[in-house]
Protein backbone atom coordinates (compact mmCIF):
# COMPACT_ATOMS: atom_id res chain seq x y z
CA UNK A 1 0.00 0.00 0.00
CA UNK A 2 1.44 3.21 -1.14
CA UNK A 3 1.74 6.31 1.37
CA UNK A 4 2.51 9.92 1.38
CA UNK A 5 4.63 11.16 3.80
CA UNK A 6 4.59 15.02 3.72
CA UNK A 7 7.08 17.43 5.61
CA UNK A 8 5.43 20.23 6.33
CA UNK A 9 7.20 23.75 7.67
CA UNK A 10 6.16 27.21 9.12
CA UNK A 11 7.39 30.05 10.96
CA UNK A 12 8.52 28.93 13.97
CA UNK A 13 9.99 26.10 12.79
CA UNK A 14 12.40 27.97 10.32
CA UNK A 15 13.25 30.15 13.09
CA UNK A 16 14.09 27.07 14.86
CA UNK A 17 15.92 25.46 11.87
CA UNK A 18 18.03 29.38 11.62
CA UNK A 19 19.13 29.00 15.20
CA UNK A 20 20.75 25.66 14.66
CA UNK A 21 24.57 25.98 14.66
CA UNK A 22 25.87 24.59 10.81
CA UNK A 23 26.83 21.88 12.44
CA UNK A 24 23.35 20.42 13.86
CA UNK A 25 21.65 21.84 10.35
CA UNK A 26 24.41 19.53 8.55
CA UNK A 27 23.63 16.48 11.30
CA UNK A 28 19.13 17.27 10.49
CA UNK A 29 20.27 16.80 6.38
CA UNK A 30 22.44 13.45 7.53
CA UNK A 31 19.60 11.85 9.67
CA UNK A 32 16.97 13.12 6.63
CA UNK A 33 19.24 10.30 4.55
CA UNK A 34 19.58 8.07 7.05
CA UNK A 35 15.87 7.84 7.33
CA UNK A 36 15.67 7.59 3.37
CA UNK A 37 18.66 4.87 3.26
CA UNK A 38 16.52 2.70 5.29
CA UNK A 39 13.18 3.15 3.76
CA UNK A 40 15.57 2.38 0.45
CA UNK A 41 17.00 -0.80 2.09
CA UNK A 42 13.80 -2.27 3.13
CA UNK A 43 12.45 -1.89 -0.39
CA UNK A 44 9.68 0.43 0.78
CA UNK A 45 11.06 4.13 -1.06
CA UNK A 46 9.49 5.02 -3.87
CA UNK A 47 10.61 8.20 -4.00
CA UNK A 48 11.67 11.27 -1.72
CA UNK A 49 12.73 14.77 -2.08
CA UNK A 50 13.33 18.19 -0.72
CA UNK A 51 11.23 20.90 -2.37
CA UNK A 52 12.23 23.78 -3.50
CA UNK A 53 11.15 27.81 -1.54
CA UNK A 54 7.32 27.89 -2.30
CA UNK A 55 8.23 31.19 -3.91
CA UNK A 56 9.44 30.01 -7.00
CA UNK A 57 6.17 27.51 -7.48
CA UNK A 58 3.20 28.50 -9.93
CA UNK A 59 -0.03 27.79 -9.89
CA UNK A 60 -1.79 26.57 -12.95
CA UNK A 61 -5.71 27.05 -13.86
CA UNK A 62 -7.67 26.28 -16.68
CA UNK A 63 -10.99 27.76 -16.68
CA UNK A 64 -13.23 28.13 -19.82
CA UNK A 65 -10.61 26.73 -21.89
CA UNK A 66 -8.42 29.22 -20.84
CA UNK A 67 -4.72 28.43 -19.15
CA UNK A 68 -3.87 30.95 -16.07
CA UNK A 69 -0.56 30.68 -14.67
CA UNK A 70 0.44 32.80 -11.52
CA UNK A 71 3.70 32.91 -9.68
CA UNK A 72 4.14 31.32 -5.97
CA UNK A 73 1.90 29.21 -4.23
CA UNK A 74 -1.85 28.43 -4.74
CA UNK A 75 -2.92 30.22 -1.39
CA UNK A 76 -1.17 32.52 1.15
CA UNK A 77 -0.92 29.92 4.18
CA UNK A 78 1.66 29.42 7.37
CA UNK A 79 2.40 25.96 6.99
CA UNK A 80 3.88 24.86 3.59
CA UNK A 81 4.88 21.42 2.10
CA UNK A 82 9.15 21.14 2.01
CA UNK A 83 9.55 17.62 1.30
CA UNK A 84 7.90 14.39 0.63
CA UNK A 85 8.79 11.02 0.58
CA UNK A 86 6.48 8.09 -0.91
CA UNK A 87 6.53 4.45 0.26
CA UNK A 88 5.14 1.14 -0.63
CA UNK A 89 4.44 -0.42 2.71
CA UNK A 90 2.69 -3.01 4.33
CA UNK A 91 0.30 -0.61 6.38
CA UNK A 92 0.26 2.83 8.11
CA UNK A 93 1.70 2.00 11.12
CA UNK A 94 5.20 1.32 9.04
CA UNK A 95 4.85 4.31 7.13
CA UNK A 96 4.26 6.30 10.62
CA UNK A 97 7.30 4.58 12.03
CA UNK A 98 9.03 6.36 9.43
CA UNK A 99 7.54 9.73 9.81
CA UNK A 100 8.58 9.77 13.03
CA UNK A 101 11.73 9.12 11.79
CA UNK A 102 12.28 12.32 9.96
CA UNK A 103 14.14 15.13 11.75
CA UNK A 104 11.19 17.93 10.80
CA UNK A 105 8.54 15.56 13.23
CA UNK A 106 10.73 16.96 16.35
CA UNK A 107 9.89 21.08 15.41
CA UNK A 108 7.29 20.90 12.59
CA UNK A 109 4.35 18.68 11.30
CA UNK A 110 4.91 15.24 8.81
CA UNK A 111 1.62 14.15 7.86
CA UNK A 112 0.99 10.13 6.27
CA UNK A 113 -1.79 9.67 4.13
CA UNK A 114 -2.74 6.86 1.90
CA UNK A 115 -2.63 7.52 -1.77
CA UNK A 116 -5.75 6.70 -3.39
CA UNK A 117 -6.02 3.54 -5.29
CA UNK A 118 -7.42 4.14 -8.71
CA UNK A 119 -6.67 1.18 -10.66
CA UNK A 120 -10.49 0.80 -11.43
CA UNK A 121 -10.30 3.86 -13.88
CA UNK A 122 -8.06 1.65 -15.65
CA UNK A 123 -9.14 -0.10 -19.11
Amino acid sequence: MKFMIMIYSNPEFRAVWESLSEEQQVQFGRDHLAVSADMAETGDLVAAEGLADPAMSRTVSTRGGLLTITDGPYSEIKEQVVGFCLVDCDNIERAIEYAARIPDAAFGAVEVRPVANLSYLET
